[in-house]
């Protein structure tokens, strides 16, 4: 009879420990895909922000280089001055590209992915 029931025992804790895995799985997949869902929709809204703010830019740039190229007799000017302008300004994010672009949109991230780690804690 006490082989039956140690028998029963472990069987019942061997589908207990079964059923905690599964769970526990479930639960890191669930995890995962929250976190990959926020990220995505944060960077979707980003680019979408983005998309609308370079197509401002790039209006407000023709403009100016039309602006500038008329002040200073021809119209191609204006458009050298305003190409000389982004010229300085892709060597200063060159030259600062981790300091202003690539540490914080790595620390965006991982805050992102590990800010439903720090609530479920």
């Amino acid at each position: 009879m006490e082989t039956n029931a140690t028998t029963n025992e472990n069987l019942n804790m061997y589908e207990k420990a079964e059923n905690y895995t599964k769970t526990s799985l479930e639960l890191i997949k669930l995890k995962t895909v929250s976190a990959a869902a926020d990220v995505l929709s944060t960077l979707t809204s980003r680019i979408a922000v983005g998309a609308v703010v370079a197509f401002f830019i790039l209006f407000l740039n023709i403009g100016l280089s039309l602006w500038i190229g008329k002040e200073l007799g021809e119209y191609y000017y204006g458009f050298f001055a305003i190409a000389l302008l982004y010229l300085i300004v892709a060597i200063v994010l060159y030259k600062t590209q981790y300091k202003l672009i690539k540490t914080p949109i790595g620390n965006m991230i991982v805050s992102s992915i590990l800010k439903d780690s720090k609530n479920q804690i």
